[in-house]
């Protein structure tokens, strides 16, 4: 997986993240308080769900080699 489209969809999550805290705590709380904490429990959700999607397949690349014992030279 191309490492750069989990880093664009981390970036848009937390930048819609940051808007909508600010537009619900400078513009939306002066016409309805419910619906600018509902706007910010909303996006204190997004963060979690964009570190999952900014890591996917992070590690698969760097994954610790297995252990195969040695052979048995008689065998």
């Amino acid at each position: 997986m191309d490492r750069s489209l989990p880093r664009r969809l981390y970036f848009w999550l937390m930048g819609t993240c940051v808007a909508l805290i600010l537009l619900a705590w400078n513009v939306v709380r002066f016409w309805s308080t419910p619906a600018a904490v509902g706007m910010s429990i909303l996006a204190a959700l997004i963060p979690p769900v964009a570190v999952i999607i900014g890591n996917w397949g992070a590690m698969r690349d760097s994954e610790p080699p297995t252990f195969h014992p040695p052979q048995d030279p008689d065998r």
